[in-house]
């Protein structure tokens, strides 16, 4: 009996589907669109957010050591530093190495800083990468509680720049993806109780006739999952013509930036859009039906 249930349900659910083919269509094409723009803004905040990521990563905490102390007993400092929960990464160089590196900086003018190879006024330090640079100033405080270490230098204020930029991409990006989902309810929901308006009076004659809620709004769930499965898959391919066009046609063409090659963030993509488009098309089509069934 309800393996004929379900047969049932999913044949009435594909009828109505093609039964009231222009309301389909146009739920189709709404949640579709909805989809894409959804999507194609979490695509961005995406982007957006792995190039923060990699300027993050860049963000550096410099360290100078006290100038009493040996070279050795200046790297074993290695293990204080590492030892601080936020450090990821400790890397020493010795003031031989910054000479070098500064006369590389300085080009064609190195000459100006030859001859200090003998009395070289630079200090061994640490470059500090960290893990999470929204607690870099509790970092440095940290740091600075090592006696050995003279000085601490580092760009906290670039740093509070590029969280609070991530804070507010992330929150931009929660609410519209959250409002763009709260109108495509609205849209479908409607779109499907206008075809669910044509079907009220065989809805209230099966309520007379002892039919249960959950029997008459199964046909109408199917008919959301298929029209909800139907506008994820449109959705995804169209995101991903959308999305390779733009990367290779208009940001390529600029050059400053690049976008994350579609093939690793396919699967997750899709698998959001179909789980976005499932939810939709259901819970579309379990709001019309709800006002039908109060009979």
């Amino acid at each position: 009996m309800k393996q004929m249930n379900i047969k049932y349900f999913i044949e009435q659910g594909v009828k109505s589907i093609f039964l009231h083919g222009f309301m389909s269509f146009a739920a189709i094409s709404v949640m579709t669109a909805c989809l894409i723009i959804t999507a194609s803004f979490a695509l961005i905040a995406f982007n957006i957010d792995r190039m923060i990521a990699e300027v993050e990563s860049q963000s550096e905490i410099t360290v100078y050591i006290d100038d009493k102390l040996p070279e050795a007993d200046a790297r074993s400092l290695i293990k204080q530093i590492s030892a601080i929960q936020n450090v990821q990464d400790a890397e020493f160089v010795s003031k031989e190495r910054a000479l070098e590196e500064f006369k590389k900086q300085l080009g064609g003018n190195a000459s100006l800083v030859s001859g200090l190879e003998n009395d070289n006024p630079l200090r061994h330090s640490f470059r500090i990468k960290m893990k999470d640079i929204s607690l870099h100033a509790q970092t440095v405080e940290e740091l600075k509680k090592i006696p050995q270490i003279a000085s601490v230098s580092s760009r906290l204020d670039i740093s509070q720049k590029l969280v609070k930029i991530r804070s507010v991409t992330n929150a931009l990006s929660i609410m519209l993806i959250a409002l763009l989902g709260a109108v495509s309810v609205f849209i479908i929901s409607n779109t499907v109780k206008l075809a669910t308006f044509t079907r009220r009076d065989e809805i209230a004659i099966m309520k007379m006739v002892g039919a249960t809620n959950s029997f008459i709004r199964a046909p109408f769930i199917i008919e959301g999952f298929l029209l909800g499965v139907t506008s994820a898959v449109l959705s995804f391919f169209l995101q991903w013509g959308l999305y390779s066009y733009l990367g290779k046609t208009i940001i390529e063409g600029i050059g400053i930036i690049s976008l994350i090659p579609f093939n690793q963030v396919g699967s997750t993509v899709f698998s959001i859009i179909l789980l976005a488009g499932i939810v939709i098309g259901m819970g579309g089509s379990l709001l019309a039906i709800r006002k039908f069934l109060n009979v």
